[in-house]
């Protein structure tokens, strides 16, 4: 992947840590964030482990199917570090990562991560259960954390944002597109909507509204409007895309992938 300034890594993960959070992760953003890039120096690999989980037990979940990749690393052992190769879980997009790593953060070793009130204790209590072996991970967290003015994420995690009156009683769910969390969707009936300018400019298309169709590069499709947001079939606008929509129904969200 080509290289990324800090603020196009941040730029590109928060969408993603924000939504997680909202569905009830945890961790603090502000703290998500740092150890991604503590853990990757800020390149996103395409196998989307952002925080060194490795293979483990073993034991695949609704987020982790057993995939795997090989490579190096360092541990401290006795004080000192250490070379070393490991196995490292891998992922389909940045958002199974995470509700992975909220799986892990749920076992009982880590309690104290999970009540940790301010995004410093919760980066001293990730230390103090044992999530990594350096001896000064809290304090580069923290120091991420600070440099970065990482904490005005915390806010927009916590911010609970109503669904669409046409679709108040649909899913929401997530719509990942290259690894990332793009738009929100609303499974209702079975069918996926999704808002058609935000997710379709997005993507490169031209968004246009008759009246009482949407447009998707002069195409009308099926629409829905609801407080003056027009919606759109995902696999309608995926369609006019040159895109795949696949359903992942373990993780409950949709995945756009290049044909």
């Amino acid at each position: 992947m080509a290289a990324l300034t800090r603020d196009q890594f941040f730029t590109i993960l928060a969408p993603t840590v924000i939504r997680v959070k909202r569905e009830g992760s945890t961790m603090f953003p502000s703290v998500r964030l740092a150890q991604n890039l503590l853990e990757t120096g800020g390149v996103i690999h395409s196998w989307y482990n952002l925080g060194g989980i490795k293979v483990g037990s073993g034991q695949t979940n609704a987020y982790w199917h057993g995939e795997a990749v090989v490579k190096g690393t360092w541990e401290y052992v006795d004080g000192r570090s250490a070379n070393t190769r490991a196995a490292f879980r891998a992922y389909k997009s940045v958002y199974h990562f995470y509700k992975d790593l909220d799986l892990l953060l749920a076992a009982p070793r880590y309690a104290r991560v999970r009540t940790a009130q301010t995004p410093e204790q919760q980066a001293e209590m990730l230390q103090a259960c044992g999530y990594a072996t350096d001896p000064a991970y809290a304090t580069k967290l923290k120091s991420i954390i600070r440099q970065y003015g990482l904490k005005r994420y915390d806010a927009l995690g916590s911010r609970q944002v109503p669904k669409p009156e046409k679709f108040k009683d649909a899913e929401q769910i997530a719509v990942l597109y290259e690894g990332e969390v793009v738009s929100d969707g609303y499974l209702l009936n079975g069918v996926t909507w999704v808002p058609a300018r935000l997710l379709g400019e997005s993507l490169g298309a031209v968004i246009d509204w008759t009246g009482s169709k949407v447009t998707v590069n002069g195409t009308e499709l099926e629409s829905m409007l609801s407080e003056a947001t027009g919606y759109v079939q995902i696999r309608d606008l995926a369609a006019e895309l040159g895109l795949t929509a696949s359903w992942d129904a373990a993780a409950r969200v949709v995945l756009l992938n290049r044909e």
